[in-house]
């Protein structure tokens, strides 16, 4: 079954210094992390606080939907951090 995001909500995760959302398949929930370096070498722009972050995400969060469906497809499982490696 696809990854599917219907939960708009988000949170930033200082501990892991990134962007936690979830997605689910079929019945199953996913924990996603994605993180804030990737977003920086992404966006180009500075990461210094949270607001900062979850509007970098915002703006491209379609574009990581795709990403993390794409890991995720290679790597199952209740965890999935998204990384710059995952995006190339």
């Amino acid at each position: 079954m696809a990854l599917n995001f219907p939960n708009q909500s988000r949170s930033f995760d200082p501990g892991r210094q990134s962007i936690r959302f979830t997605g689910y398949d079929g019945v199953f929930e996913i924990s996603v992390f994605v993180q804030v370096d990737l977003l920086r070498r992404v966006t180009d722009k500075p990461m210094s606080d949270e607001t900062l972050c979850l509007a970098a995400f915002d703006g491209m969060r379609k574009k990581v939907e795709g990403h993390v469906s794409k890991a995720y497809s290679r790597r199952r499982g209740a965890t999935l951090i998204l990384t710059a490696d995952d995006i190339k």
